[in-house]
């Protein structure tokens, strides 16, 4: 099986790991990823996709360090405003939906280009999405992949809640160690 491994930053893999493995480093962001992971699957075949990275909670079901499966994925800002109220284009699918392939806990996330730091922002996007967890680069992945056809997992670590910004809560360093464990388990299992 041919599996190619995109992941946003070099921080975020231990590359040891995974030498049988292709690995993408996209760049941050929704535009980084686009682009790269187009210009991959342009140039090569994949049997899987797996996107790796770590992720932002909005729930307090879900402790820094659980690593979690992303099965539902939103471009949250793809929109127009309309008053007080947010609107989506009815011709652009802003939701990808993933079918389950690994025992992790399943959760809902959203694709920012912007991380949420601020209370009434989170209030805003937790009441009209319910997301459990945010990145900047999920929905982008799983739009790509279903473009050309590709399966693919998301797999996300949680490195921090989603609050105002406090890094000294974050723990990255343990929600890295747990996502790229998890992630080889996931492929030797395949």
């Amino acid at each position: 099986m041919k599996i190619l491994l995109v992941v946003a930053t070099e921080l975020e893999i231990i590359k040891d790991k995974f030498k049988g493995c292709n690995v993408l480093i996209t760049g941050m962001g929704m535009v980084n990823t686009s682009i790269q992971i187009t210009k991959e699957l342009l140039q090569d075949k994949y049997d899987l996709v797996i996107n790796m990275g770590v992720a932002g909670s909005f729930s307090k079901d879900y402790l820094i360090g659980d690593v979690v499966e992303v099965v539902e994925d939103n471009f949250s800002e793809l929109g127009f405003e309309d008053g007080n109220d947010f609107g989506q284009f009815s011709d652009f699918v802003t939701k990808y939906n993933v079918a389950a392939k690994t025992n992790l806990q399943k959760v809902n996330g959203i694709t920012v280009n912007t991380v949420h730091g601020n209370e009434k922002s989170i209030a805003e996007i937790v009441n009209r999405l319910n997301p459990d967890v945010e990145s900047m680069e999920g929905a982008t992945v799983f739009k790509v992949c279903n473009e050309f056809a590709v399966p693919c997992i998301q797999i996300r670590a949680i490195s921090n809640n989603v609050e105002k910004r406090n890094k000294t809560n974050w723990n990255m360093p343990l929600a890295i160690h747990n996502l790229n464990n998890q992630v080889a388990k996931i492929i030797m299992e395949l």
